[in-house]
């Protein structure tokens, strides 16, 4: 695997943490934003990531515990862990933000995470290939949308494939690698082995599936939640209280929503025709979403999502 330089396109939740992985583990990072007011939305996202990777760093010289696995397989000692937050802070300092499909092209891997939209992904694709060196692989980050609806608009389809994070990358260090059928196995290898160079851990899917692996086990997990909430069962915090003390798990499903981001919830849930009809769960779910995107109550991001986080 030769990739040095990694264009990361969209400033969202997953496409900032992407970002600011790849360049903590060393890599030459350009962050490809729609415009600048993109470009502006971005900036505290990367800031925050800078907090919390100098925090949890710090933390874990007390407490092993707080160890993020997307570190390093082992907590070194405090020496190292020094050493580890001079590399967050010159990763952040590296970070390049651009509008410009030129700039942008300029890489041996492009990671899109852009709308879960299948019109602006295509967009994204067909003036991207315009512009792209020949040696240029291109990953989607999507949480639910299948390479092979995309390969074509790539111009490269054989060097195009899914690469799929959990939330909190550098702590939940999961790469899920899925091609499609024309998907050159080369490419497919490459890609898995930088998904260890960044410190993840490949996941590798043997065929396509919408959803990949995580996400064919969380999404209905996340919409039984939706579902109680948008029928008036119970509220959020009630919902989340009883998944956490029935299961010992340390989140809720509203929780883990507010990290993924309401938007994106959001997108997904208007993807099912159903959403069309207020009197139906999508519909009651999809209303309930914007009403709250409307609100400026995105998720964590935002400050404000199910949960307020600004305490």
């Amino acid at each position: 695997m030769d990739f040095k330089k990694v264009t990361v396109a969209g400033g969202g939740v997953l496409g900032s943490q992407i970002a600011f992985q790849s360049a903590f583990r060393g890599f030459d990072v350009t962050v490809w934003l729609r415009s600048d007011a993109s470009i502006g939305r971005a900036k505290p996202k990367f800031e925050r990531l800078r907090t919390i990777y100098l925090q949890t760093l710090e933390a874990a010289k007390t407490n092993p515990a707080a160890w993020a696995r997307g570190f390093g397989p082992e907590r070194p000692d405090d020496a190292g862990i020094d050493a580890l937050k001079e590399q967050v802070e010159r990763a952040y300092a590296s970070l390049k933000l651009t509008t410009s499909y030129d700039e942008a092209a300029d890489a041996d891997l492009v990671i899109e995470s852009i709308a879960e939209d299948p019109a602006q992904k295509i967009a994204f694709y067909q003036e991207l290939a315009k512009h792209l060196p020949e040696r240029t692989v291109i990953a989607t980050n999507s949480s639910t949308m299948l390479p092979s609806a995309f390969a074509e608009a790539t111009g490269r389809p054989e060097k195009y494939l899914a690469l799929h994070f959990a939330n909190e990358i550098w702590r939940n260090n999961t790469g899920e690698v899925m091609g499609h059928a024309g998907t050159g196995q080369a490419y497919y290898d490459q890609v898995v082995e930088f998904a260890e160079a960044i410190g993840m851990v490949p996941l590798c899917l043997h065929k396509e599936q919408p959803g990949y692996i995580l996400n064919s086990m969380l999404v209905p997990f996340l919409n039984a939640a939706e579902a109680l909430w948008a029928n008036g069962v119970a509220d959020p915090e009630t919902i989340d209280k009883t998944w956490q003390l029935g299961t010992g798990a340390p989140a809720g499903p509203f929780r883990i929503l507010d990290v993924v981001g309401l938007t994106t919830a959001y997108n997904i849930v208007i993807m099912d025709p159903r959403s069309k009809d207020p009197e139906t769960v999508q519909g009651k779910i999809a209303s309930k979403l914007k009403a709250k995107i409307d609100a400026g109550e995105t998720g964590v991001n935002a400050g404000k999502g199910f949960f307020d986080y600004h305490k």
